[in-house]
């Protein structure tokens, strides 16, 4: 039984499933992480690469028993009957863990924004491969100067590489939904130039000046600084741009200009 509440689309295409497996060259004796198993498709495969330990996160209770029953013989593989965010917020995962995830379409930019925002860094996984909405993953892709670009983004590309792997056909789900999904890889940086102690500062920032995306910043911008206009001196910036005309990199310097001002 589909819940459309929890937006699942089960993709049953075996050779985009083994697609997937791939974009990591190997998973055995690796600690792997499944969100959202469903029916178990992925999930079969990956056991058969042998990891070191697979944990699968499913929050759909008839769809967690259903996965019990199906590979109760499987001892590396536990089965978690919660919600992603939570076990995120918890905090005792295993240290570089492959991330895997056909993302509820609903709530897919939440949990991709919960790995970005975790505390310690370089965080705890070594790679996220997540399946999006194609519209999804067109916003994460987006440059500057383009429609699609925007918050989503400017908050990927601060701590993540991020990498478009394929694009997936419909037609390779059931049941099938409206539109494509587009497959891509995130690896955290390591040295990230731009630390920003408390990333609630960037989302202030990009919430703030998104807010009227074909205006010019002036004015928001100057409600972020109260009036301080050296901030924009000193940054070089020209406040006649509207937000998609900025840089991802102009983003974080004028985030790390708020922290140094607000903490």
């Amino acid at each position: 039984m589909v819940k459309k509440s929890l937006g699942q689309n089960f993709l049953v295409d075996d050779n985009i499933i083994n697609k997937i497996i791939k974009i990591n060259n190997s998973l055995e004796n690796k600690p792997v992480l499944e969100i959202g198993p469903g029916r178990g498709a992925l999930t079969e495969k990956i056991l058969e690469h042998k990891p070191k330990e697979l944990v699968a996160i499913e929050k759909d209770e008839d769809l967690f028993l259903f996965l019990k029953e199906k590979f109760k013989n499987f001892n590396q593989l536990k089965i978690i009957n919660n919600d992603i965010l939570n076990i995120i917020k918890k905090k005792n995962l295993e240290k570089k863990v492959i991330v895997f995830g056909n993302l509820p379409y609903n709530i897919s930019t939440q949990i991709l924004a919960s790995f970005i925002l975790i505390d310690e860094w370089p965080p705890w996984y070594e790679v996220l491969i997540f399946m999006f909405q194609k519209e999804v993953a067109d916003r994460i892709l987006a440059k500057s100067n383009s429609k699609e670009f925007g918050r989503l983004s400017v908050l990927c590309n601060w701590r993540l590489d991020v990498k478009k792997q394929f694009d997936v056909s419909k037609n390779c789900f059931f049941p099938k939904p409206k539109i494509n999904s587009t497959v891509l890889s995130f690896k955290p940086k390591k040295n990230n130039k731009f630390l920003i102690k408390n990333p609630k500062n960037l989302e202030t920032i990009t919430r703030v000046l998104f807010s009227n995306r074909r205006k010019m910043i002036n004015k928001n911008f100057s409600k972020l600084f109260k009036n301080n206009l050296n901030i924009a001196k000193n940054l070089n910036l020209d406040l006649n741009q509207r937000p998609g005309e900025l840089s991802n990199e102009m983003f974080y310097k004028i985030a790390l200009q708020y922290e140094d001002l607000f903490g």
